[in-house]
């Protein structure tokens, strides 16, 4: 049960979102420094850290997994209160982990939601080797940490009562790019936009545990990192989000903003070359069609579940297909978060295997978003 005090503080995260003037705004000149920008930035609203990948049993290559872990950071007050006490948290922290097996045709989820406070759970700063932490799922002993160390990610995370765990580290893969030309990703025809970087395709090694067993894994992840105050225009409900990782060295992602009404109201995207090049991509440079639909029986929202993609410019012509139909994350915090978020496979027009990745959908049915 979520606490009275917890609740008081997602009412002041949600008043805080009506104050953007009280936060900095994403801005297309900004000033990018790495590896100081892997840690977090609390001048800003809203930020994520999200990883997702497809892993492959070394034992076993019949056993494929799909994974996400994501830390949130939720700005509450953008100035700490006048208060002596270090439990006056002005960020919350919010973790979100999930485990496909497609062998088994299943998908667990799991959260943590906790004070930026000592004991609970915080964020780092350039040149500390935690990047985030938290406690892990009440009346649990482990932590879910993510690190940078020795020039990459690594993270952990544990929910002994739904019986997964990951503990990752990911190595070498293609250098660092921006979504948008100098990482200013824009959302809305408003304005609305993010500060948005990714590592398309970084290797990644090290044990999944699901279901009671623990599967040495490797395999390949996308890493997305966004931090915004205003990243949705008013008019706008949701998204739908592509991370694809092609077998013949490209990348590609693509995001579709949507109203109230279920319409695409703006759209951009990203090629990635073998050579590690962007090209960017507006609303008329590609389609994407949805041939098919999945109804959660748990919360009753109806998600697109097939699609049809098409990119001329780059010869895509391409099918996108889940690998398990029921991959919604639904939170038991938050009983109105829920959204899909899961492992998928891509065909060309003949039907050949052409690669994979994970595609997102958020604001379907009556749920919130998950940042808040």
């Amino acid at each position: 049960m979520i606490s009275r005090a917890l609740r008081g503080l997602l009412v002041l995260a949600v008043l805080a979102a009506a104050q953007d003037a009280d936060w900095l705004s994403a801005r297309p000149d900004y000033h990018w420094s790495f590896p100081r920008d892997h840690w977090a930035h609390p001048a800003y609203k809203t930020e994520w850290w999200y990883f997702t990948g497809q892993l492959t049993d070394t034992q076993d290559s019949s056993r494929h997994f799909g994974y996400q872990f994501t830390f949130f950071r939720v700005g509450v007050l953008p100035v700490a209160p006048d208060l002596n006490s270090d439990w006056a948290a002005t960020m919350m922290i919010m973790g979100h982990a999930a485990i496909t097996d497609v062998a088994g045709n299943s998908h667990v989820f799991s959260e943590v939601l906790y004070r930026a406070a000592p004991l609970l759970g915080g964020f780092g700063a350039e040149g500390d080797t935690m990047v985030a932490w938290s406690r892990g799922p009440a009346g649990t002993e482990d932590r879910w940490t993510l690190r940078w160390r020795d020039g990459a990610f690594a993270f952990t995370m544990a929910d002994r009562r739904r019986s997964i765990a990951l503990d990752l580290s990911t190595g070498a893969g293609k250098p660092l790019v921006f979504q948008g030309p100098n990482g200013y990703s824009l959302k809305s025809a408003a304005g609305s936009a993010s500060q948005y970087y990714s590592l398309t395709r970084v290797s990644t090694a090290g044990t999944v545990q699901i279901a009671g067993r623990s599967y040495t894994v490797t395999g390949t992840s996308w890493m997305d990192k966004e931090f915004s105050s205003s990243p949705l225009g008013r008019d706008q409900v949701g998204w739908d989000w592509f991370g694809l990782q092609f077998d013949d060295g490209r990348e590609l992602m693509l995001y579709l903003m949507r109203d109230s009404t279920g319409a695409t109201n703006f759209a951009n995207g990203t090629v990635v070359g073998r050579d590690g090049a962007t090209r960017y991509l507006g609303a008329n440079d590609f389609t994407v069609q949805s041939s098919a639909q999945w109804t959660s029986d748990s919360t009753r929202a109806t998600y697109p579940a097939r699609w049809t993609l098409s990119v001329p410019s780059e010869r895509l012509e391409l099918t996108v297909t889940p690998l398990v139909a029921d991959q919604e994350n639904r939170s038991e915090i938050l009983r109105r978060l829920y959204y899909w978020e899961g492992a998928v496979a891509i065909r060309d027009t003949s039907g050949r295997p052409f690669g994979r990745g994970y595609v997102e959908l958020v604001g379907y049915g009556r749920g919130l978003r998950p940042a808040l």
